[in-house]
């Protein structure tokens, strides 16, 4: 598992980020899963697209929140994030705007200017879409992402192997006895596949 890598494990419980969380989103959160990945130069983009898990109390008001780790950064040589400003506070699919690829839609914000091992933090609600390098392949791009849930309720797992993630983490003491409930398991519904 990603967590276990002492790299990947430190910067999910990394603590100005864990700070930074407590701030957004309150003092009780929870882990929701960890994804890393190297982009080659010639993928295509990422249609716009939401990340948010429901919860059972169908509660949008519980936050879930990514941070999205850059960690050769953003430039012209390996794209850049686009963002929908405001549309977290609409109900819709993780793909209603998938049909418009990675146009450019109305009030998007680009981000296409970070320094190596920035993180940018964004309700995962929130539309987002991955563009490729404007003038062609230029450099890979590595990415991890790391997701966080507000306690209050039960959110839907997106691994199948959740539990034995969660209890990994504990093993390993990354949240050195400060988080009590970032790993904790009642806090998710029961895997039922991806949706």
């Amino acid at each position: 598992m990603e967590l276990e890598l002492p790299a990947h494990g430190e910067l999910l419980v990394h603590p100005p980020l864990l700070r930074a969380l407590a701030g957004l989103i309150g003092p009780s959160f929870v882990f929701h899963h960890l994804h890393s990945d190297r982009h080659a130069p010639d993928i295509p983009g990422k249609a716009w697209h939401h990340d948010c898990e429901p919860n059972d109390l169908t509660d949008p008001s519980l936050l879930m929140v990514h941070a999205l780790h850059y960690l050769g950064g953003l430039d012209e040589k390996v794209g850049s994030l686009a963002v929908l400003p405001g549309s977290h506070r609409n109900t819709a699919g993780k793909t209603a705007y998938a049909h418009r690829g990675t146009a450019e839609l109305p009030g998007e914000v680009v981000i296409d200017r970070l320094p190596p091992g920035s993180t940018v933090l964004l309700n995962s609600a929130l539309f987002h879409a991955r563009r490729p390098a404007p003038d062609g392949p230029g450099r890979p791009r590595y990415f991890i992402d790391a997701s966080y849930c507000q306690v209050g309720a039960r959110w839907r797992p997106v691994k199948p192997y959740w539990r034995r993630m969660l209890a990994r983490a504990r093993e390993l003491d990354l949240a050195d006895g400060q988080w009590p409930e970032l790993f904790a398991e009642r806090h998710f519904t029961e895997y039922t596949g991806t949706v």
